[in-house]
């Protein structure tokens, strides 16, 4: 796997990741015991941990990446036609 292919490949685990690790731990007001603010929707939620989650998801993408160029290097999986 050449080094623009392993960059392609990072980035679409990435944001994989990101997005199954984004409803993880959110809690609406409601939830919470809370009332909403004036203006604001009643189903967001109170803490989106959005730090953590991007944390997260880089190191879960790191070791699924290094899983995937292992698997690509050795060849029991092709990217190729």
């Amino acid at each position: 796997m050449g080094w623009l292919s392993g960059i392609v490949v990072f980035v679409i685990i990435w944001w994989l990741v990101f997005f199954i690790c984004l409803p993880i731990g959110v809690r609406s007001p409601h939830e919470m015991g809370e009332q909403a603010e004036e203006g604001h929707e009643p189903g967001a939620p109170v803490k989106t941990h959005l730090p953590v989650k991007l944390l997260a998801t880089t190191l879960i993408a790191a070791a699924l990446w290094g899983l995937a160029w292992w698997l690509i290097d050795s060849g029991l999986l092709s990217i190729r036609p």
